[in-house]
């Protein structure tokens, strides 16, 4: 296999120029939103500089602390995320919704590096990386299990009061809700899981393959993370939601929405 060719800054910076691309479509479109294109573009190559030259560092001098203080900080950043986007969840939603990326996140990850590759969880070289895809995955996947669930509560608002003056416990009422929310939350992943290696191949084995790994063994690694991200989002958006719901009644069985 040949090594990976190396960018140099020029051609590296000619990737940008399809940047014009989408601007000039955005314009023809009438989209205004340029300004966050050109916003998320700058502060994307600006974290991935920063974490590209700590990850250097780390890899450098490896040391579990640095291992566990990286996968705390995305754990932390997963939190953030999806709690900013759903400003108005009471107290105990949020413990739960933290409670359970932290949960679900670092279960993968330690059954992933220490039993599927078999290989200590304070290697960097594959915690981090593999440790990054599951919380990210997780964190997407609870913040639109969540968007979906609320935002279905609000728009059923009035169907919710008349169930619950019938008598209907609010359990019952709810738990539907829950479980479309869930499936929202799955079905990008479980797409993925159908497209992949037919319409796309993804990346994770893209970069192996680059890297002069052989195909079968990029092969397997991108199964096996997949399966993983998968349970990663289930776990995380399950938990979170059942521990959710069931902040928003009270004994006397009332609901209580935001």
């Amino acid at each position: 296999m040949n090594d990976i060719i190396q960018l140099n800054l020029i051609q590296f910076s000619s990737i940008y120029l399809l940047l014009l691309v989408v601007l000039a479509v955005m314009k023809r479109a009438e989209i205004e939103q340029s300004k966050l294109l050109v916003i998320a573009s700058i502060r994307m190559t600006i974290q991935l500089i920063l974490a590209g030259l700590v990850l250097t560092y780390i890899f450098d001098n490896p040391h579990p602390l640095w291992t566990l203080l990286y996968i705390f900080s995305m754990i932390a950043f997963a939190f953030h995320r999806v709690l900013s986007k759903q400003p108005g969840l009471n107290r105990a939603f949020k413990i739960g919704i933290m409670i359970s990326i932290a949960l679900s996140g670092l279960l993968v990850i330690l059954y992933f590096i220490g039993g599927v590759i078999g290989i200590s969880v304070f290697n960097p070289q594959y915690t981090i990386p593999i440790g990054g895809m599951i919380i990210g995955n997780a964190m997407t996947g609870v913040s639109l299990g969540i968007k979906t669930f609320m935002t279905n509560l609000a728009s059923d608002r009035n169907k919710i009061d008349t169930l619950l003056n019938l008598g209907v416990e609010p359990r019952k009422i709810l738990l539907p809700y829950v479980n479309q929310a869930l499936e929202t939350a799955l079905l990008p992943t479980l797409n993925s899981m159908l497209s992949m290696g037919i319409i796309s191949l993804p990346g994770m084995m893209t970069g192996q393959i680059l890297s002069g790994t052989l195909p079968l063994t990029a092969i397997m690694y991108q199964i096996a993370i997949m399966v993983a991200i998968c349970t990663a989002v289930c776990l995380s958006v399950f938990l979170s939601l059942t521990f959710g719901y069931q902040s928003l009644y009270n004994h006397r069985q009332q609901i209580r929405l935001p």
